[in-house]
């Protein structure tokens, strides 16, 4: 046998053996558990917990596995054995290769029941905390189209589902304008309809792809870094005016304005039609100029007589109707009586500073982004709102004891960190001052129970509400009230 025939055997031998290393086929197994990130828990033979992404709790199922990790399986259910009760239909077409819906599958009493328990299980395992009676979970009464806004991303060589392969079809266009594959930067998989935004945007979106498709627009190619149409913004709210951006790579003035003519044209109720020049190696927009092709440069939203003016890099809560329960919430957590100084760390666009301004002496929002706390101090003239005031900077730099001897020592401090939590500095200086009561906002109940248990020595848990922003998917908002101990 010669050497180049004996190594080739000698290599598919060790992968053969490799592979039989690393897959395991664990048959009739029930899904037992949710786990972090949409996904769901199973348990193999030995004790070791299986996640998984396409099953549900109540699901006996064969899984086959990938990769063993070392206290852990990630498997894939490979047939259905017996389906849980908690199964819902899903109605989208892309559930199962779009990423952005995870829990289509389980009824929505049952999400909402994960979630709570999801929050609970962190408080108390993370935080080691102790809890009031916890209040019961605000679902959602629009369980789809409840997004404000979406974005979607154009794409030169869209994404072929298993099913399309399978059927050997060959497709003469390969442009798509939808969403990102999961894990797969340049991968995007062409959306025809989406339950999450309303009408119009569905049409907005197709007839935008059909007539750049029709007029030989080009789409976009991310990793040659070449094509005309980049990404396409949507926003609508609940006045009704609807906002959208395009935003492209090249700078070809036809084309540009031919395609956005036709938008303006087509869609007469687009309140602000925009556009951006892009050709940075990212599409972020917050260091692009966007201009302006028809209608205002911002959209306004109402919120219990106070109007919101958003603006294409403005962070508004992208379910409007659910941001509205949220602020009740913490208004009424914060339990204002009129005469408090109140801090709004992490304020954004300030919604929450303007919500209980009317209930406070004075409000303080702090916020890193200069666009965002430009917006809120806008927002605040809008609504003659007098007793506000707003400050951009590094939060661990600019929140310190020289900041409060100048605003004043706040009896309240609200926080609405990003994902990540709050920085240990932040949390020592809060601990400085030691405000009577702190209301902490959370879309992340994981950073959120590590930070409270960085306060329990000085203050008692006494509320603590879940609210659902975002049904069909695992995210969860949670809000706590925390009062300080009488012995402090």
């Amino acid at each position: 046998m010669n050497k180049a025939l004996h190594n080739t055997i000698k290599m598919i031998y060790f992968c053969h053996m490799s592979r039989k290393k690393k897959f395991h086929l664990f048959e009739n197994i029930e899904v037992i558990d949710t786990a972090a990130k949409g996904k769901t828990v199973a348990k193999a033979p030995d004790g070791r917990v299986i996640f998984l992404s396409n099953a549900v709790p109540g699901d006996i199922v064969d899984i086959q596995t990938g990769r063993k990790r070392k206290s852990y399986f990630e498997g894939k259910a490979v047939k259905f054995h017996k389906y849980s009760d908690k199964r819902e239909q899903p109605v989208c077409e892309y559930f199962g290769t779009c990423g952005g819906c995870k829990w289509q599958n389980l009824k929505y009493e049952e999400q909402l029941v994960y979630k709570q328990k999801e929050v609970t299980n962190n408080l108390i395992r993370i935080g080691h905390l102790e809890l009031p009676n916890i209040s019961p979970i605000l679902g959602c009464k629009e369980i789809y189209f409840y997004r404000n806004k979406m974005e979607f991303s154009f794409s030169d060589s869209r994404w072929l589902t298993n099913e399309e392969i399978k059927g050997g079809k060959e497709y003469d266009d390969k442009n798509a304008c939808g969403f990102h594959i999961p894990r797969m930067w340049d991968k995007i998989l062409d959306i025809d309809k989406c339950y999450l935004q309303e009408d119009p945007s569905n049409d907005i979106r197709n007839a935008i792809k059909k007539f750049a498709v029709d007029n030989n627009i080009s789409f976009f190619n991310p990793r040659k870094q070449h094509g005309l149409l980049r990404t396409l913004m949507i926003r609508i709210v609940s006045t009704g005016e609807i906002m959208v951006v395009v935003q492209f790579f090249e700078n070809d003035k036809e084309k540009r304005e031919l395609l956005l003519n036709y938008i303006d044209d087509k869609f007469p109720q687009i309140t602000s039609l925009q556009y951006v020049i892009n050709n940075k190696g990212n599409d972020t927009i917050y260091d692009q100029e966007v201009i302006t092709f028809s209608g205002k440069d911002h959209i306004v939203e109402k919120m219990e007589g106070l109007k919101f003016k958003i603006n294409a890099k403005s962070f508004y809560q992208t379910n409007s109707i659910q941001a509205f329960e949220l602020y009740k919430i913490t208004r009424q957590f914060a339990d204002l009586k009129g005469d408090e100084i109140v801090y709004d760390l992490y304020t954004g666009t300030g919604t929450i500073a303007q919500f209980i301004a009317k209930k406070a002496k004075k409000v303080i929002g702090v916020e890193s982004v200069p666009e965002a706390i430009a917006d809120a101090k806008v927002n605040a003239e809008i609504n003659g709102i007098k007793n506000t005031e707003f400050f951009a900077g590094d939060m661990v730099k600019i929140f310190t004891e020289e900041f409060i001897r100048k605003n004043g020592s706040p009896d309240v401090i609200i926080t609405d960190p990003p994902r990540d939590g709050m920085h240990k500095k932040v949390i020592g200086e809060i601990l400085k001052i030691l405000p009577k009561k702190i209301v902490y906002v959370s879309c992340n109940s994981a950073t959120q129970a590590r930070d409270l248990s960085l306060m329990k020595e000085f203050y008692t848990i006494t509320k603590c509400q879940a609210v659902d922003m975002f049904p069909q998917t695992h995210h969860i908002e949670n809000v706590v009230l925390l009062e300080l101990n009488d012995n402090n």
